[in-house]
């Protein structure tokens, strides 16, 4: 892990994970969710829905496959917050 870069670690599966949110998956996390901006992002980030949260682990840069979940909730969607709050710092 390497905590300059901005990552995040994520219990999946059994395995730590390493998440880094990155230009790109900010790109393809506002695409999935149809918003613009990280106002609009953050209104929408406490609506998401477990398929929706495993998008973003993905967008993050974790492959997560059904054989991965279920991740708990609470445990993805603070890791998903910690690489927003590590990608911002």
């Amino acid at each position: 892990m390497n905590a300059v870069r901005g990552d995040v670690e994520i219990r999946i599966g059994g395995r730590v994970r390493r998440l880094r949110l990155t230009f790109g998956a900010l790109a393809e996390i506002e695409t999935l969710l149809g918003v613009s901006g990280f106002a609009a992002l953050g209104a929408r980030l406490p609506r998401l829905s477990a398929g929706e949260l495993a998008i973003l682990l993905r967008a993050g840069g974790e492959e997560v496959d059904a054989a991965d979940l279920p991740v708990e909730l609470a445990t993805a969607a603070s890791a998903v917050a910690r690489a927003f709050e590590a990608a911002l710092a």
